[in-house]
């Protein structure tokens, strides 16, 4: 059997610690590697290998680090069909989603090599006399990154770009689901010239996260995940003095006002609800149907939902793939049986879908919740499965409120042809990411990614300027140089003076 091992130093480094996790095609629910799992020195081997990098790093010109992430940015454009294999084969997703995976990856490289001009600092001449005062940004040292299953490589690629672009050397922990493109990311790093120890893979469990997050010498540690984990992650590593970006779960709403153009409106809340099986942190799974606009919805999102095509990734004909786990499929579908019972209709019952030849898989189908209620399971918690929950209000007023109400604020919605109700929608919506007619409003690399409320703990987005901001530290500098003509003054013990 295949085993994923540690990237450590520049090069694989296999576990000592005797602890491996299996990884499972979930198309076939066959175990196909072993991963790794990390001991407590294997966590001190591989910061201690990025401390040692970091040395030499921390100090590299501008020029000699983009040029690596030039050519590193190269190779993942050609390598992209590889590693979108990687994905499909460990967390089953579709190979064109994939595929757009690593290209929302290679934006935030790009925005890497682009690195000069987002580490310039300022400048104020003559703030006094013969006074100037500068700022800058210098690294923090070692960071660390612990990533999601459900983008394998995009989220990773959303952390360590930036964080060695502006002088950082890193420790990537990512999920041990679907470990294989994590490797890839880092083998193709050292091929494009990144120094060793500047990147590092590190496989594991909670040992490994605990050890990072309690490390003495990882100043600081980005986190992708679900909101309890997230809070767990912000607190303990705070508590030792590391700064902290820690993204947490959603419950992304879409409003439909009556005047929508309801096919765009169904079009998208299809593609946002089912694309990637739901394993999304900003899939629509919730969308608020106002005034009389409902059931004409919902008929339009049923007649579509029906014709998704479910099988393995990797089969070109195939719109969504198997979800990651068999137990996790079991969890979703709990909550599209339990649902009737909680006062919902269910328009689409995806439970105890199978596929033909693949009947091991972790299968489920489309689900369709119509008259939810804010108080049911399926509306509270974070399902992260291929359920789409239909609520119903009779104002915009009454819909916004409803959203607000919702303790996540990831991303959200609004589908509308008026203006003036989509101004006002963006100013009154709690939540960190907004779309107008746009269903997922992910945003650009050189914007920031991320939410309110519990869905991030923390200061700093992620990537953009916030990305950069989070991964170094400012400095001013206040300076005073005699003028060579002037005579020697003498001490003067008084305040300075700035006029």
């Amino acid at each position: 059997m295949k085993t994923v091992n540690h990237w450590i130093g520049g090069k694989t480094v296999e576990g000592t610690s005797g602890n491996y996790g299996p990884v499972t095609d979930p198309a076939t629910g066959a175990v196909t590697t072993q991963v790794a799992l990390a001991s407590l020195e294997e966590v001190d081997a591989a910061v201690a290998a990025a401390k040692d990098a970091y040395a030499t790093w921390g100090t590299s010109s501008l020029a000699a680090r983009t040029a690596v992430l030039f050519r590193y940015r190269a190779l993942l454009d050609a390598r992209r069909d590889d590693i979108a294999a990687l994905i499909t084969a460990e967390h089953g997703k579709v190979h064109s989603d994939a595929l757009g995976e690593v290209a929302r990856g290679l934006e935030i490289v790009e925005l890497a090599c682009g690195i000069t001009t987002q580490l310039k600092g300022e400048l104020s001449t003559q703030v006094s006399s013969r006074v100037d005062v500068s700022s800058i940004r210098q690294s923090l040292g070692v960071v660390a990154g612990i990533t999601p299953f459900n983008f394998p490589a995009m989220v990773p690629m959303w952390m360590f770009p930036l964080a060695i672009a502006c002088g950082n050397t890193f420790v990537l922990k990512p999920s041990e689901k679907d470990p294989s493109a994590a490797n890839l990311l880092a083998e193709l790093a050292a091929e494009a010239g990144l120094p060793d120890g500047v990147l590092n893979v590190l496989h594991g469990d909670k040992v490994a996260v605990d050890g990072l997050l309690n490390h003495p010498d990882v100043a600081a540690v980005s986190f992708v995940g679900s909101t309890p984990i997230a809070r767990y992650i912000h607190t303990t590593a705070s508590a030792n003095g590391k700064r902290v970006q820690a993204l947490g779960g959603a419950k992304n709403h879409m409003l439909v006002l009556p005047d929508a153009d309801l096919d765009a409106a169904a079009d998208a809340a299809v593609s946002a609800a089912y694309g990637s099986a739901g394993e999304r942190c900003m899939a629509i799974s919730a969308v608020v149907a106002v005034g009389a606009v409902g059931d004409e919805l919902v008929a339009r999102i049923k007649e579509r939902a029906e014709k998704i095509k479910i099988g393995p990734g990797n089969d070109p004909t195939s719109e969504m793939g198997p979800l990651i786990t068999a137990a996790h499929r079991d969890k979703v579908a709990s909550y599209v049986t339990g649902a009737a019972a909680q006062g919902a209709d269910v328009v689409l019952d995806g439970t105890g879908y199978t596929v033909g030849g693949f009947e091991d898989g972790h299968w489920i189908g489309l689900s369709l919740l119509d008259h939810v209620s804010t108080d049911s399971d399926a509306y509270k918690d974070e399902i992260f499965g291929p359920v789409l929950c239909v609520l119903r209000v009779e104002t915009y007023e009454e819909g916004v409120a409803l959203m607000n109400a919702s303790p996540f604020g990831n991303g959200t919605a609004i589908f509308t042809r008026d203006g003036g109700a989509a101004r006002r929608f963006q100013l009154e919506i709690e939540a960190g990411m907004v779309g107008v007619n746009v269903p997922i409003p992910v945003p650009v690399g050189y914007h920031s990614f991320g939410g309110w409320k519990d869905s991030l703990f923390g200061d700093h987005h992620i990537y953009g300027n916030d990305g950069v901001h989070f991964y170094t530290r400012g400095k001013v500098v206040t300076t005073r140089w005699p003028d060579p003509a002037d005579a020697p003054t003498g001490v003067d013990l008084g305040f300075p003076r700035n006029h």
